[in-house]
């Protein structure tokens, strides 16, 4: 199967960037409490990693390290079944 061209490719609306171009890195935010402050009676925290529909959000969007974000998600199970969240 012969390769699309550049113009090919724009005719179906997909950009194509080019090689000086790099992506700004995101922003990561600033970690204000510490390990001990996630805890499942910690409501208020937890509710900011949390979305609208329950849903527990990835490292990718809360920024935390990798040993903030296995806590966290454990505390919000923990809550989930003591009914202090939903």
């Amino acid at each position: 199967m012969p390769r699309k061209t550049n113009k090919e490719k724009d005719r179906r609306g997909s950009r194509t960037r080019s090689s000086t171009e790099t992506r700004t890195p995101r922003p990561k935010p600033k970690i204000d409490f510490t390990v001990d402050a996630i805890d499942y009676k910690n409501v208020t925290l937890l509710r900011q990693f949390v979305t609208d529909q329950g849903r527990i959000l990835p490292r990718k969007y809360t920024g935390l390290p990798a040993h903030y974000q296995r806590r966290v998600t454990t505390a919000i199970k923990r809550a989930r079944q003591m009914l202090l969240m939903k």
